[in-house]
């Protein structure tokens, strides 16, 4: 006999789900094959309180009317089994139901490690009684520990779970436990378009749920019993009439027990003050309970002359009682669903419901200071009739249901699928590729070029930018921010993902703030200069900035010679001389962001004058800037170009005429370099006596013609003791700007910096 299905459409249930079931009725027979000659669906129902066991009896009920199809288990633990919260067991066996198995699963004390002990003694419990059931699926309600505890349980014994009440928001610990339920149950029913699509979206499986309405609206809109009035007097008074009572029902919210039970104190003194016969039943297990049985003990509630306390009221009456109310008031989550179905008012109070759909008979008091905001609630709502509700049902729950416990294929997997959403995939699956396409982009403020750079993961230059750098701040500023707009579109075409931007620059910096504090003579109006926030804000990328001898030394960590070095130095010998400290793996900054300033090594008290206003420093001897000034002197006197060198006269001498002449003989430049060279290796000399490190790396374009003199110094002047340190030759091209992309690839990709 087909179970009838009722149309659903006030619920909003239309499209895919009609043909669903219209399908259903032709997959029954085919399922019931596979499930074995027609055997029956062996459905265990267990219930832990009052409260689940009015959404779960209706579907026993139908399961009961139809023995052809299933076998009936019900467990019962929990509150159910304490005198303290009535002895509700009692109400099953009133309905007619074989209590298969009692199960004592709450340890007292009402509060929260009592809870935890709880769900634990359920779990050593549970294993024996579902083996020895051994069910096809267990149905499990809603959002309690008790019945995480359950569906733990099953799941881990490779039970079938079909969840009621999924997907649903509330705004407490509820729902984690429900949709921690959620993800481990395989078949879900849940009561309201909006639960329906918070599952799609929690990637479980669309062909597994089943939007059928709340179980409990199938007996509540087929309840008008007329002798409502002997139910109203048998627990409120002879002398009470219809609509001008209040049922009273809130329960402690366990992520803020203290606020709760605050909140409790002043709903029952607005209570005592609106003075109208108010029915208050006793709250739930949850922790927190007991403290708000004292505030109900406190306040002489249960003698009041306008109070009926009680610890439970059978379901069928509880109906009539909310349903002939002038109000109901609380935070349990039957005044925001099934109230709605009598448009009785309800004033929800806190946030244990928080995040529920409700009808327009909900008023909400979120917060209360005092009783003065609740007892305004009671003044609004009190003897109002709204609408009835049909947001969680239409009173056909139950057949859905029953058809979608008729179609499910025990030959099917027991593993569930979750419906992840679609991905886009990556170009690659190389992990090479991947990591060669994240990629920094690196400026390098010189003193005479500035340039820009896309440098990729493994330290590879994929396309450089060069342009002069210009001599004002404007000007400056305005190119770096042209240049690596440029750069950054161009990593687009390139398939570069920019991570963000280090900038390497002369002078003394604080990488911290991204500042440049004061800059060498070597570029000008460069002093106090932020960098980091124009290039953020026009890129929306993190930058990162640091001194150029810096950049080089990072360079070397990541890229170079240092890589895997505790502790070295680097030497940049360029324009100016410039260094880097690495100690412990880290680079140095010293307390005012001065270290490393090795260019400014005095190695002689009257030596020529420096860039940086003193005398005798390395720079002044060893820089490309000093070589210059020495090779332009000898090409004042004559004395620079020998036979097989010439230098147009558009074209100004420097360094590398310098070196050209001494490499084809001339003694007069031959003398310069090496006074240069002795003049750094003493500078390296001093290193190596002050750090001790355990390498020097010198980078630049005079590191190669510097290195055997260096090396010679080296022998002659230092102890014995630091002899042994290497002294090599940067093999990386571009120094600063790998540094400078060292800070960005260094950083984003965890490493400190």
């Amino acid at each position: 006999m087909e179970t009838k299905v009722y149309p659903y459409r006030e619920l909003g249930f239309q499209g895919p789900h009609e043909l669903y079931f219209k399908n259903l009725s032709k997959q029954k027979k085919q399922v019931m094959e596979k499930n074995g000659n027609n055997r029956k669906l062996r459905v265990c129902v267990a219930t832990c309180n009052r409260a689940d066991y009015s959404k779960l009896a209706p579907i026993m009920f139908g399961i009961k009317t139809e023995p052809e199809f299933f076998e009936l288990d019900v467990v019962v633990l929990g509150s159910h089994l304490i005198d303290d919260y009535g002895n509700t067991y009692r109400m099953i066996e009133q309905d007619d139901f074989d209590i298969n198995t009692r199960l004592h699963t709450i340890v007292r004390g009402e509060d929260e490690a009592a809870m935890v002990e709880s769900v634990g003694l359920a779990l050593v419990k549970l294993p024996d009684v579902l083996n020895r059931l051994k069910p096809d699926i267990m149905i499990v309600h809603g959002d309690r520990f008790d019945a995480l505890a359950l569906a733990t349980s099953a799941a881990l014994m490779n039970i079938r779970i079909l969840h009621i009440e999924g997907g649903e928001v509330s705004g407490t610990i509820d729902d984690s436990i429900r949709h921690a339920i959620t993800k481990l149950a395989h078949y879900h029913v849940c009561c309201t378009r909006s639960a329906e699509q918070h599952l799609i979206s929690m990637c479980e499986d669309h062909d597994r749920i089943l939007l059928a309405g709340c179980p409990s609206y199938d007996k509540l809109l087929s309840a008008k019993n007329k002798d409502y009035m002997s139910i109203i007097r048998m627990w409120l008074g002879d002398d009470v009439k219809s609509k001008d009572y209040i049922v009273a029902l809130q329960h402690p919210v366990t992520t803020d027990i203290k606020h709760s039970i605050k909140m409790f104190e002043l709903t029952l003194d607005a209570l005592i003050s609106f003075n109208k016969r108010t029915l208050v039943l006793f709250p739930n297990i949850d922790a927190g309970s007991k403290e708000m049985v004292r505030v109900m003990r406190k306040k002489g509630i249960e003698h009041h002359p306008n109070f009926r306390a009680v610890k439970h009221v059978p379901f069928d009456q509880f109906i009539q009682l909310v349903a002939h109310a002038g109000c109901m008031i609380g935070n349990s989550s039957c005044g925001v669903r099934e109230v709605g179905a009598f448009g009785t008012p309800v004033i929800n109070l806190g946030t244990r419901q928080i995040g529920r759909e409700t009808g327009e008979n909900v008023l909400h008091v979120r917060d209360a200071d005092t009783q003065d905001k609740i007892l305004q609630a009671l003044h609004l709502q009190f003897g109002k009739q709204y609408p009835c509700s049909k947001i969680y049902g239409d009173g056909n729950a139950v057949p859905r249901i029953l058809k979608f416990l008729k179609s499910i294929d025990l030959q099917e997997p027991l593993q569930k699928k979750f419906c992840f959403p679609p991905v886009k995939e990556n170009i690659s699956q190389d992990i090479d590729h991947i990591l060669e396409t994240l990629s920094a982009l690196a400026v390098d403020l010189g003193g005479t070029n500035l340039r820009v750079a896309i440098v990729s993961m493994k330290g590879e230059i994929v396309k450089k930018y060069t342009q002069f750098n210009p001599k004002t701040y404007e000007e400056r500023i305005n190119l770096i921010l042209q240049m690596c707009v440029e750069a950054a579109a161009e990593a687009v075409k390139l398939n570069c993902r920019i991570l963000g931007v280090g900038i390497s620059t002369g002078g003394r910096v604080n990488p911290r703030e991204g500042i440049v504090l004061h800059s060498t003579k070597l570029i000008q109006e460069w002093n106090s200069v932020d960098l980091r926030t124009p290039l953020s804000d026009t890129l929306h990328l993190p930058v990162w900035v640091d001194n150029d001898g810096n950049c080089a030394a990072l360079a070397e960590r990541k890229f170079g010679q240092g890589k895997g070095l505790e502790n070295f130095v680097t030497l940049i010998t360029g324009t100016g001389i410039g260094g880097g400290i690495i100690h412990q793996h880290e680079l140095i900054h010293g307390s005012s962001f001065c270290a490393a300033e090795l260019g400014h090594l005095v190695v002689s008290l009257d030596g020529p004058d420096c860039s940086c206003g003193s005398h005798g420093c390395i720079e002044a001897y060893a820089s490309g800037m000093a070589l210059q000034r020495e090779a332009k002197k000898l090409h004042d006197e004559d004395l620079l170009l020998v036979e097989g060198m010439s230098v147009p006269k558009d074209e100004a001498v420097g360094a590398l005429h310098l070196i050209q002449a001494a490499k084809l003989g001339n003694a007069k430049a031959q003398s310069i370099l090496r006074t240069a060279g002795t003049a750094l290796g003493l500078g390296v000399v001093n290193i190596l006596h002050t750090m001790n490190p355990s390498l020097v790396i010198l980078s630049g374009v005079l590191a190669s013609h510097y290195i055997h003199i260096v090396k010679d110094v080296i022998r002659q002047q230092a102890l014995s003791s630091v002899q042994d340190v290497d002294v090599v030759v940067s093999d990386l091209v571009d120094p600063a700007l790998l540094g400078a992309a060292s800070m960005v690839l260094d950083y984003t990709t965890r490493r400190i910096y």
